[in-house]
């Protein structure tokens, strides 16, 4: 906002666009690494505020909410920089808001953005605000998707284009093949759609995609993850090996040369940079519970359990749905693969029991067929390759349709999204 309110410059029809419907939440880009602070008049506005800065989307965003609005901002900054954006509530109209934009401007930095929560649906204060310098114009009651979209559009370049979508895969136990799975979905969303995928095997010390695939990369994510300053799109096609027409592997170094500790953040450079590269990004998650892993369950766009039917599998599976409940409130369940069902004289939970504690319908269920997994890792093939007319195809197949959203869940589960959305006054063009 500059230090002068823009005056006489030209008028424009300004068209109020229709807020995001409920569904339309996975459609707002990801909010880049900037500071937001608010000054709220209202609980409402301030508890969705709140809401939205724990929201994945706004993951990499700083947010601060303050009670007071317009004269209490204009205070604060007398003695406090600017952040990247300043949201405002206010019940002023007419002379008086303009009088008060006025003196927020004189104490604002030329390049922060400022968002105006009214309380009056009116298209001419609309106009009068966007004329003068004013970023966005909501009016309150406002949804999330309102404020998330606004807030999207204003820092989000859209010659960039959409950032891919990160699918993480994760099992409930070691050795329950959610990487197998993984792989596989990896390699199917790559052939059946002819999509770009970049399958990035997060396990560095004992990772198995490069055998799944048949690949021995001299380089990969080892690499990128201790370069950080270099990570660039130049540097990620090095590193990646190409498996088949539309699929590229980011592997594991798969050796003990070293310890793999990572601070929370250690591996957003390199999924940002595949994200802007590819379409889709799969990762294969270690069976570990670290700030790392945390923070990328947390952020991901769509989470996949593997679980096999038997107690300590139920224990953990339940201890990860209500943990991602919490740090993803705003999305759908992960989805559970139920894996190896059926070992021979293994006491095993029914597929039945085991769900019914945990309020979810598996995405898929696939039976123990030794012969058919260890025949495809030995071969370094997949599991369609190996035998195009399993059955366990068909279930890889109906999983990647749910994860790559060309398909829906058949039993509708608790826990999905649903925001009613409210009207919103516009934006600026």
């Amino acid at each position: 906002m500059s230090n002068q309110l823009q005056e006489n410059l030209h008028m424009h029809e300004a068209v109020a666009p229709e807020s995001p419907a409920a569904g339309d939440l996975n459609k707002i880009q990801l909010v880049p690494r900037i500071t937001v602070q608010a000054f709220c008049e209202t609980e409402i506005v301030s508890q969705t505020i709140d809401m939205a800065a724990r929201d994945r989307r706004m993951s990499r965003a700083t947010v601060k909410v303050l009670n007071g609005g317009l004269a209490s901002a204009v205070e604060y900054y007398q003695s406090a920089p600017t952040p990247n954006l300043i949201i405002i509530e206010t019940r002023l109209g007419g002379g008086e808001l303009m009088t008060g934009l006025s003196r927020l401007a004189e104490v604002c930095d030329m390049d922060t953005k400022v968002i105006v929560v009214g309380h009056r649906n009116d298209i001419t204060v609309y106009r009068e605000l966007i004329s003068n310098g004013v970023s966005d114009y909501l009016v309150a009651p406002l949804s999330m998707a309102d404020l998330m979209s606004a807030i999207s559009d204003i820092f989000v370049d859209p010659e960039a284009g959409p950032l891919g979508k990160i699918l993480a895969f994760v099992g409930a136990k070691g050795g329950v093949g959610s990487s197998t799975i993984c792989h596989n979905v990896a390699w199917t969303i790559s052939s059946r759609y002819s999509s770009e995928v970049i399958l990035t095997d997060m396990d560095l010390a004992f990772g198995t995609a490069n055998i799944n695939l048949d690949q021995d990369p001299p380089q990969g994510i080892a690499e990128a993850v201790y370069s950080p300053d270099r990570m660039d799109d130049i540097l990620l096609d090095r590193l990646l090996a190409k498996c088949a027409d539309h699929l590229n592997l980011l592997a594991a170094p798969s050796t003990l040369d070293r310890t793999y500790d990572f601070t929370q953040d250690a591996f957003n450079g390199v999924l940002e940079v595949a994200q802007r590269s590819s379409p889709m990004v799969v990762l294969d998650l270690p069976h570990q519970w670290t700030a790392w892993t945390k923070h990328i369950l947390s952020v991901a766009d769509e989470v996949v359990i593997t679980a096999s039917p038997e107690l300590a599998n139920l224990r953990n599976t339940k201890n990860l749905l209500d943990k991602l409940s919490e740090l993803r409130p705003n999305d759908t369940l992960p989805k559970l693969v139920m894996n190896q069902v059926g070992v021979p004289k293994r006491p095993e939970i029914s597929v039945a029991d085991f769900i019914r504690p945990l309020d979810v319908q598996p995405a898929a269920v696939i039976p123990f067929d030794p012969a058919l997994f260890g025949m495809a890792s030995n071969n370094g093939q997949m599991i369609s390759e190996a035998d195009p007319r399993s059955s366990v195809v068909g279930s890889i197949e109906y999983l990647t349709q749910l994860v790559t959203g060309k398909a829906e869940m058949k039993v509708e589960k608790k826990g999905s999204l649903g925001i009613l959305s409210k009207l919103k006054l516009g934006k600026k063009k």
